[in-house]
């Protein structure tokens, strides 16, 4: 069945046509619906699932469910349930579906999931992770290209950036967690941050600051140095700039230490997966963290030539390393075939009437 797969990302659109194994991208969903006259379904990238650990089909019910949850992801739910709307209304008839980023991360551990909050609380404060459908892909794409590697970190280095450990194809841990500001630096936002550095910025907040919008919108690279692009960054420290270069340092810190945390996860450490805009195109950053975790036995040799998944281990090295092209649109296709199946299906006639 060919399928319109639709991505809201914090700082872009991806609309997919997939028919697999083929894929045609665009940057609108106004380019894409021309071509999607003849689609059997629509499947929408959402964020925020809650608790839900697969893929559901959409109704009023489950979009009413969804909205109460923009809180948690302001950055990205209201987007994405915008496309959904938007698609329900252009293609009444066809059925939609929603994949959730925080479904993959429902078998991380009790221990992995829960702050250490009032009981009050803890029952809507958890560590949610986020990302999930890139981490699903990637884990996908190792385990197939190399079945050996139980112990897995995939790094989705883009925009917004998360780790995830994985065991045997499950999520332990991951460094996203109630909301997508958590854990690594990021383009825009600040990931963790001391949460009495939180409650000390309301106390001093002057000149009307937002402090949701500074930690989502104002931090992270931009924060440091001026510029939200990896691109920009790594041009300036050619050039020696002294801001770009803490900003740099202060990011491969943060991602270096935050992997050793998901090898203390996983009791060890096969291999590690990078993958979206930074992690596939940008090899000063895996050559930085490599060379911070020589220690663990990860090198890299940047020779590879560019496929869909890479190998970049250096020779000798003892921890395998892979750059994953994202594909967000098949793994969203992947999740959802057994439902799509199931549309296909003939409706069962009762005993001894004729099909209709």
């Amino acid at each position: 069945m060919r399928a319109l797969v639709v991505n809201a990302g914090s700082t872009s659109v991806k609309v997919s046509l997939v028919d697999p194994p083929a894929t045609e991208t665009f940057d609108t969903l106004d380019a894409a619906l021309p071509r999607a006259d003849d689609v059997g379904a629509v499947v929408h990238r959402v964020v925020h699932g809650g608790d839900r650990t697969d893929p559901a089909r959409i109704d009023d019910a489950l979009v009413a469910e969804l909205r109460e949850l923009v809180e948690l992801a302001p950055l990205h739910q209201p987007a994405a349930l915008d496309l959904v709307d938007r698609c329900r209304a252009e293609l009444p008839a066809v059925p939609q579906f929603a994949c959730f980023d925080t479904s993959f991360h429902t078998t991380v551990p009790r221990a992995a999931r829960t702050y250490a909050l009032p009981e009050r609380w803890r029952a809507r404060v958890v560590s949610y992770g986020f990302h999930g459908i890139s981490h699903a892909w990637s884990t996908r794409q190792v385990r197939t290209r190399a079945p050996g590697v139980r112990r897995l970190v995939v790094a989705h280095l883009g925009g917004g950036a998360s780790l995830c450990a994985v065991r045997d194809g499950h999520s332990v841990m991951t460094t996203m967690g109630f909301t997508p500001l958590d854990g690594l630096v990021m383009a825009t936002r600040s990931g963790a941050l001391d949460p009495g550095a939180v409650l000390w910025m309301l106390d001093h907040a002057e000149g009307g600051d937002d402090i949701g919008h500074v930690l989502e919108h104002e931090s992270g690279l931009r924060g440091l140095c001026g510029d939200a692009d990896m691109r920009v960054v790594l041009e300036r420290c050619d050039d020696g700039d002294a801001d770009a270069l803490l900003a740099l340092d202060v990011y491969v810190h943060r991602l270096v230490t935050s992997i050793g945390s998901c090898v203390a996860a996983l009791g060890g450490l096969d291999g590690i997966a990078f993958t979206g805009g930074v992690g596939e195109h940008a090899p000063e950053v895996r050559e930085l963290a490599a060379a911070r975790l020589d220690w663990l036995g990860v090198a890299v040799d940047e020779r590879a030539a560019p496929e869909p998944v890479r190998e970049v281990t250096a020779e000798g090295a003892a921890v395998r390393t892979f750059v994953v092209e994202a594909h967000e649109d098949l793994e969203m296709f992947e999740q959802v075939a057994p439902l799509l199946d199931a549309l296909s299906e003939p409706t069962p006639t009762r005993r001894g009437s004729a099909p209709s």
